[in-house]
């Protein structure tokens, strides 16, 4: 995805460019060209505006040009998210970038499930002694857990999504490819920003961003924000919460201190509240009871009223990043990092699955009532030794990070039928035969790793050959126990270790200024664990990924069209994949991990398109098309029979395309935005042949900006809307038997609002 206005442009002139004459218009350039040759040129130039401007990255540890950096990587820009109103990574589910998915973990928008080309994680992803595949960093630091990622954005400067694995340079999980979110560093000079907003669904949110004047060397960022939500769905339980709220609330503090040209350090501190509710899980082609009733289309009113408190995830933590030029040539860089994390997951919004069988269910209790609670304790240590020279560039360095997570589970129920199952009660407390808690586990990782990059730039052709090879070392352990099944006490532990080595090797070409090609090899890994739904907790082996990747990155007509396109191929192999009980049972749902014996293979191609026609208007189109064949996985939950297993939340075609458009009015700006996302169906459920439907949704957004206020701060007026043709589709959608029929979980509806933005 490429990215218009978020650093500054390159003055490329039209001037004298027949090309150009013909982006200004045939009939506007002759009628100039009557008058003067001259001033027809300019004229064209001005009509067809700068171009596109050049796209800073930091994917290889250093700033570098999206277009000359030779792996395929889409970013967004803060002006992007504003557009799409981007609230958390979340909010990405919509497929603004085709090849990255992200889906809450089944009903839970506390923890996020992150895929990318296939890859990532094949079930659940509240484990703790296990890892996603596609690793999440911001500002460097990697987020070690599911739970946390739905927390609100702060003043994000931009997300740069890496494709393809990573391990080379980014500390841990990095098969599928990276997440790298930038924040705004302060800037040492006084600016403000405040916005207000409202919208539907008693929708609500409010910003302040700060950059104070530098003092002794020392500037400061504050930001602080609130955004919150009310339900989409109805929970008919007056003294419950609806569905799928959330409450989002969080602070920022950034202090730079920069005593020489050469030597800097950034301390942040930041620390948020998340509260949210499961999304509504209904039954969509059977009914199951006089008051079960399917619901095909996306429900407004839930069919049963249960009790639903907030689920509530708190995070905090420090990074200190210091940054040392010993000299033109040579950087060193540390990044240190301390995170804490808590979640408490409360999910009832499977009401339905709580069957009613005449003779059988009467006076039962149901409305399984899902509580969990995560603690996690993280620190990290990076080193980074950065060289440039004439003919060589390269990065080495240590990475090591270290990890404590407890969990614990209760499933009790919260509802109990009459006897015909026409009515029914809440119960006075959550009620179960097993005591708190059902299950609990704790696990300890520790991962070390030494990596290293070079690339070399042969003094031949103009210096347009440029050879990349690295790899990098990592040892990961893992200890745990799997504290508690059924209540009861268990001897269950996990003491494993892996040694892994993963190379890279990348040619790249620059056959003109503007045409840049590249091949690349590389390989990424995702270490092994246990599963702590496992009544016995079995372990399972590490994940590994190859892939071959060629690409090309090219601009034309003066830097006003730019077109990347990448084709890959991946062997994926010992896919860790979940199996899920067969039944529902009184006490707890077992999941099981095994490994698929074989290798998959996933290919696929990516193009990102941008058009800058004339100035103020740019188009921009991207597309992925996904082809994955995984092995059988034997299912522990029928002999170990070997099963057709499948990639979840992976659409074979993914398309994205957005028209911004911006014009004066008088000394304010006009700004246009609309953006259209398609995804065909996909599995939602590993073992599961059930796909989901496709899906289209739309945003936009309208501002008035630079309206000049007599004070003299700048006041931005705009209304936004998400998903504005109320598209519904089910992100899961499952066979739950003669029994349930088909059951799924839809998107959100559509949501509007108007904003106001003060910025001094």
């Amino acid at each position: 995805m490429s990215v218009r206005n978020f650093v500054s442009y390159r003055s490329i002139a039209l001037a004298g460019s027949a090309l150009g004459a013909l982006l200004a218009g045939a009939a506007h350039a002759a009628t100039e060209a009557a008058d003067s040759p001259d001033a027809a040129a300019e004229s064209a130039a001005v009509e067809a505006g700068p171009g596109l401007g050049d796209i800073v990255v930091s994917a290889q540890k250093r700033e570098t040009n999206l277009q000359t950096t030779p792996i395929s990587i889409a970013v967004m820009g803060s002006e992007d998210l504003q557009n799409r109103h981007v609230v958390s990574l979340e909010s990405l589910a919509d497929g603004s970038i085709p090849s990255l998915r992200i889906a809450p973990s089944f009903s839970r928008s506390s923890a996020l499930i992150v895929g990318m080309r296939g890859i990532g994680t094949l079930g659940d992803a509240n484990q703790p002694a296990r890892d996603q595949g596609v690793g999440v960093y911001i500002d460097g630091v990697f987020m070690g857990r599911a739970q946390g990622l739905g927390s609100a954005l702060y003043d994000v400067e931009r997300i740069e999504v890496l494709k393809g694995p990573q391990g080379t340079l980014f500390g841990r999980n990095t098969e599928g490819g990276a997440i790298s979110i930038v924040t705004r560093k302060p800037s040492g000079e006084f600016g403000a920003r405040a916005s207000v907003g409202v919208g539907n669904y008693d929708s609500r949110e409010a910003s302040l961003h700060l950059d104070l004047p530098s003092f002794a060397n020392i500037s400061v960022k504050l930001d602080g924000l609130i955004t919150t939500r009310g339900g989409t769905v109805d929970n008919p339980l007056a003294s419950a919460r609806d569905f799928n709220a959330y409450n989002k609330k969080g602070t920022h503090a950034a202090v730079l201190w920069e005593p020489s040209s050469s030597f800097n350090a950034l301390y942040s501190f930041d620390i948020s509240r998340d509260q949210t509710t499961p999304y509504y899980l209904q039954l969509l082609t059977k009914s199951t009871g006089p008051l079960l009733q399917a619901q095909p289309d996306r429900a407004k009113v839930a069919n049963i009223g249960s009790p639903q408190p907030w689920a509530l995830g708190k995070t905090h933590g420090h990074l200190l990043t210091l940054d040392w030029t010993v000299s033109p040539v040579l950087e060193i860089k540390s990044i240190s990092s301390y995170r804490e994390l808590t979640q408490t997951q409360n999910d009832n919004g499977a009401a339905n699955l709580g069957v009613f069988i005449p003779g059988y269910s009467g006076n039962t209790n149901f409305s399984r009532f899902s509580l969990a609670d995560v603690w996690q304790k993280q620190y990290s240590q990076e080193i980074q030794i950065i060289g440039t020279m004439k003919q060589v560039n390269f990065v080495a360095g240590a990475f090591y990070y270290n990890e404590k997570v407890n969990d614990n589970a209760w499933t009790p129920y919260t509802n109990k039928w009459n006897a015909d199952g026409t009515g029914y009660t809440i119960l006075p407390q959550p009620t179960s035969s097993i005591p708190f808690p059902d299950r609990a586990s704790h696990a300890k990782t520790e991962s070390i790793g030494v990596f290293g990059q070079a690339t070399w730039t042969p003094q031949m052709l103009n210096d347009i050959v440029h050879l990349t090879a690295g790899g990098r070392f990592t040892h990961d352990a893992k200890t745990g126990r799997l504290d508690k099944v059924n209540g009861v006490d268990t001897p269950y532990v996990l003491d494993d270790a892996w040694n892994r080595l993963d190379p890279m090797v990348n040619l790249a070409v620059d056959v003109t200024q503007d045409v840049h090609v590249y091949g690349k090899w590389s390989t990424g890994y995702k270490a092994g664990g246990a599963n702590s739904r496992s009544k016995e907790y079995h372990s399972f082996n590490p994940e590994s990924v190859s892939t071959f990747e060629i690409g090309a990155k090219t601009e034309f007509l003066d830097n006003h069209v730019r077109f990347n396109i990448a084709a890959y191929t991946s062997a994926y192999k010992d896919m860790q994949i979940d199996f899920n009980a067969p039944v529902l049972n009184t006490t707890r749902t077992t999941i099981e991990t095994r490994n698929a014996e074989g290798k998959g293979r996933i290919k696929g191609i990516e193009a990102d398109l941008t058009v800058a026609p004339f100035q103020g208007l740019t188009l921009t189109g991207s597309y992925a098309y996904t082809d994955v064949h995984l092995p059988l996985a034997p299912n522990p939950f029928d002999g170990d029979k070997l099963t057709q297993v499948y990639v979840v939340y992976t659409p074979a075609h993914a398309a994205s395309a957005a028209i911004d458009y911006e014009l004066p009015v008088g000394p304010s700006m006009l700004r246009f935005h609309v953006d259209g996302n398609y995804g065909s169906g996909q599995y939602s459920m590993a073992s599961d042949p059930t796909k989901t439907g496709s899906s289209f949704i739309v945003n936009g957004r309208v501002a008035l900006a630079d309206i000049r206020m007599a004070s003299g701060p700048a006041l931005e007026l705009s209304v936004w809307g998400r998903n504005l043709f109320n598209e519904a589709y089910t992100y899961v959608r499952a066979n739950g038997g003669s029994t349930l029929g088909y059951y799924g979980i839809f998107n959100d509806p559509r949501t509007v609002g108007i904003s106001a933005t003060v910025k001094y």
